[in-house]
């Protein structure tokens, strides 16, 4: 084999002959679980289709784990951004959906790549585009199975779950603390976490502690106040790699986290969860109705969608209403009994102390 047969193709080249179908859905680990339903009733809709996910580069394993994403084209803009361009290459996508928004910018960006056909929502400023209405207060996972059904691809929202891997876990059964989150407003105090951590390895509990890329001093903090050994903090310096961290939930007894990507993955893998709200409600990214998920949020009287600005750089107001007494109590709530008696407690010995 020569070297030019053996050099991997350009990012966006097809090594298929196979028709393309391309999404759009260039942002973060959980906003690609959300749509996780919308990607299914595709592969369901076009089994002969390469579906090609434009998204970061550092979601090309989620986007397989999902089972349904066959490649990858590296697509990022800062924040919440619509990407300026694609390095998509050779005849255009037979099929472009977008996930992304629902305003001129990604409407025309997959517009320029000549599709043979687009899926999306409508919008006053490209009425070239046939589609439903946009809805504020719509959860996403309804929201973009709407968007497929109006199209008459029938789509489940609640068609979440994606398979678990096949590596080891490297801490069966621990219960799973993660407090970063992408934003402050959605970050609950450290030494909250630090509270209920510390409770549970308490009472016997294997105690885990995750940190994405640059969380490493949040990471360290919680375990230390804790009482925890550093070695049970998972990443922090870089994120821990995506095989090993969905190996972690899959087998973990439960995740107790703020409204980040790992609450998603929870529930993609079916792993209790205790997740919690601030400035956007639950109703809008929470998960599916179902006991083995608790969404804890104190709103104000209002109720309204999203009081608060989900990137604002402080903890939203409603997540500070948060205690860890009641954090404690929504995790012995759980289906699967997660914290032992007091009496098996006083006798088990207290992992990474």
């Amino acid at each position: 084999m020569n070297e030019e047969t053996a050099r991997p193709p350009r990012p966006g080249t097809s090594t298929t002959d196979r028709p393309r179908a391309l999404v759009l859905r260039a942002l973060g680990l959980g906003d690609l679980l959300t749509v996780v339903p919308a990607l299914r009733a595709l592969r369901r809709r076009l089994p002969a289709h390469e579906i090609v996910l434009a998204a970061p580069e550092r979601l090309t394993g989620p986007a397989l784990a999902t089972g349904v994403v066959d490649r990858l084209l590296p697509a990022s803009a800062a924040g919440r951004a619509v990407p300026t361009g694609l390095p998509w290459t050779g005849p255009p996508p037979d099929l472009a959906v977008d996930l992304h928004g629902n305003g001129p910018p990604s409407h025309l960006l997959l517009q320029s790549l000549r599709p043979g056909r687009l899926l999306a929502y409508a919008h006053p400023d490209t009425p070239d585009i046939e589609g439903p209405a946009w809805r504020d207060d719509e959860h996403e996972r309804d929201r973009w199975c709407r968007l497929l059904s109006w199209y008459g691809i029938e789509a489940d929202p609640t068609d979440v779950r994606i398979p678990s891997p096949p590596l080891p876990s490297p801490a069966p059964r621990a219960v799973v603390v993660h407090p970063g989150a992408d934003a402050g407003a959605r970050r609950w105090p450290p030494e909250r976490f630090a509270a209920v951590a510390r409770d549970l390895a308490g009472r016997g509990h294997r105690v885990v502690v995750t940190a994405g890329a640059g969380e490493e001093a949040t990471g360290q903090y919680v375990a230390r106040e804790a009482g925890l050994s550093a070695d049970a903090v998972l990443g922090g310096a870089e994120d821990v790699p995506f095989d090993r961290l969905t190996a972690l939930v899959a087998h973990a007894r439960c995740v107790i986290v703020g409204d980040t990507g790992l609450a998603h993955l929870a529930t993609a893998l079916g792993t209790p969860s205790v997740v919690l709200f601030g400035p956007v409600a639950p109703r809008l990214w929470g998960p599916p109705a179902d006991p083995r998920h608790r969404a804890l949020w104190h709103p104000d009287g209002d109720d309204a969608a999203r009081p608060g600005d989900a990137h604002g750089a402080e903890p939203d107001e409603r997540l500070l209403r948060i205690t860890p007494e009641e954090v404690l109590a929504a995790v012995r709530d759980l289906p699967e009994p997660c914290l032992p008696s007091a009496a098996a407690a006083a006798q088990a010995p207290v992992p990474g102390r």
